[in-house]
């Protein structure tokens, strides 16, 4: 992968600007590389007239939408703040209300889909915000005050059995009984595999039961018949 493409993925994955020292860090290039290659990207995304640009500040750089495209999207983000929250949208939020701040990535491990379209519209709803968490590059999430005046909280505590549910070990131990179901479902299909041919048996022994009891009939309807000519004979 180039670096012009790592520096996207980067960029992509993360909410915020990213500094190009850390940029650096993470490619594993030396400053001046990943300086030219954010320039190159920038004139890039200009020259083709993309639907998203690079925004450089001092030693930082972000991506976003560009100027053209501000229309539609501001039509796109009004729709989404009149929509209503669906259920994945529901409990998403509860994530994050429960155990946050919490990456993207971890949020996806718990609900074991992409959450990135989710999270956008609970951003534009006010309902959840990126949060400072240490020097990890990816950004984390959690809900807002907004989120709680709704909720006529005034802090996150106040959600029920929050102390309980925002455990680490009590998340981990949800997380190890989804595995176990898991690793049961995967065992019960393995084992499904072999069903259809013990099934295709029944089909086949209800066929030769059934061949059975129509010679059976046959039989007895001979004997019948047998016995008929016998009776005429004797008279």
């Amino acid at each position: 992968m180039t670096l012009e493409a790592q520096i996207e993925a980067l960029l992509f994955a993360s909410a915020r600007s990213i500094s190009l020292k850390k940029i650096s860090e993470l490619t594993q290039q030396d400053t001046e590389k990943v300086q030219s290659a954010v320039e190159q990207l920038i004139e890039k995304y200009r020259s083709e007239e993309r639907g998203i640009r690079l925004i450089r500040q001092a030693q930082s750089v972000q991506m976003a939408t560009s100027a053209e495209a501000s229309d539609i999207v501001t039509a796109l983000v009004k729709d989404d703040q009149r929509a209503e929250l669906t259920k994945p949208a529901l409990e998403t939020l509860t994530i994050i209300a429960y155990r946050g701040p919490i990456t993207k990535a971890e949020l996806d491990t718990i609900r074991g889909v992409n959450c990135s379209l989710i999270l956008r519209n609970l951003m534009i709803k006010g309902l959840v915000e990126t949060a400072e968490r240490g020097q990890k590059i990816m950004t984390s999430y959690q809900v807002t005050n907004d989120f709680l005046s709704f909720l006529g909280l005034e802090n996150i505590d106040q959600l029920p059995d929050y102390a309980t549910l925002h455990s680490e070990e009590h998340m981990n131990k949800l997380l190890e009984n989804d595995a176990k179901a898991a690793t049961e479902a995967e065992k019960t299909a393995e084992e499904g595999e072999d069903k259809p041919q013990e099934q295709s048996e029944e089909p086949t022994q209800a066929i030769e039961d059934e061949t059975s009891s129509s010679e059976h009939a046959s039989s007895d309807g001979n004997d019948e018949a047998s016995e008929g000519e016998h009776d005429q004979n004797t008279n």
